[in-house]
């Protein structure tokens, strides 16, 4: 047991103590606690995406200071889940390193990834579509529905390889958040941990499923007719697995990599 260092933030090894705890608290939480907060955590995703396509709406700040106003707006998203306590799919990649300190079984590890990537969709769906019916893509005269339609459909435009990569790019940031989000010990610390790598891989454009499940439906429901079923689907499924190695094998496993047990002393 790595001893507990009271300076202002946890050690690397700690955090990884701390990770594998969580990850196998979340693979045992029961069916329904699961769904409901994946639920919720789709709709905070959802919250942030609606925020960043708002904020970047006739900014008229240029591409760089664009998309990290944008990056910043998102990170509500990530704030509400981690700190308000919530089941993201592409955050529970990190579940990764309790499978493979083998505290849990690869059909725990999966029930948790179905179970949460149901209820993300579904939470995030809800939400574009009450977007839809209270009007906001009207705001701006319409400007706020044809960002929305611009990023979806920029999103399917996207080649196989681009989208698969920047999937991987994407969670890599997003774990890496979550990670640092272990080190703090208080709320401000968390956010100030979300920041800057949530805020990075939105203004770097790249993608992440959960968010995608929010911008391609609301995009369509926008008016959008490039964006068809078979594309909203492709998308995912490439984004989705690009999500699971970036955050699954180049943070949690590289990780575990270096802090697994049996490299630990006494």
């Amino acid at each position: 047991m790595i001893q507990h260092n009271s300076a202002d933030a946890y050690a690397p090894g700690e955090i990884a103590e701390r990770v594998e705890t969580a990850g196998v608290t979340k693979a045992k939480l029961a069916t329904i606690p699961t769904l409901v907060l994946a639920v919720l955590a789709g709709a905070f995703i959802a919250f942030g995406a609606m925020l960043y396509v708002v904020v970047t709406t006739n900014s008229g700040l240029g591409f760089g200071p664009e998309r990290l106003l944008g990056g910043v707006a998102f990170s509500l998203g990530l704030i509400l889940v981690l700190v308000g306590g919530a089941e993201l799919f592409t955050g529970n990649s990190l579940i990764v390193f309790a499978w493979a300190d083998r505290k849990i079984t690869g059909k725990s590890l999966l029930r948790n990834w179905g179970l949460v990537y149901l209820g993300n969709f579904i939470g995030a769906t809800a939400i574009a579509v009450m977007v839809h019916w209270s009007g906001i893509s009207n705001l701006a005269d319409g400007a706020v529905g044809a960002t929305v339609v611009r990023i979806a459909e920029g999103k399917l435009a996207l080649a196989p390889i681009e989208a698969f990569v920047r999937g991987i790019l994407c969670n890599v940031l997003v774990c890496l958040a979550v990670w640092l989000c272990f080190a703090a010990h208080s709320v401000a610390g968390k956010i100030l941990a979300i920041l800057f790598p949530i805020s990075g891989f939105v203004a770097l454009g790249f993608e992440h499923s959960v968010a995608n499940m929010y911008l391609i439906p609301a995009g369509w429901l926008a008016g959008s007719e490039l964006v068809t079923m078979a594309g909203y689907g492709a998308n995912l499924l490439i984004v989705t697995i690009g999500n699971v190695i970036g955050g699954g094998l180049l943070v949690a496993l590289v990780y575990w990599l270096v802090y697994r047990k049996d490299r630990q002393p006494g």
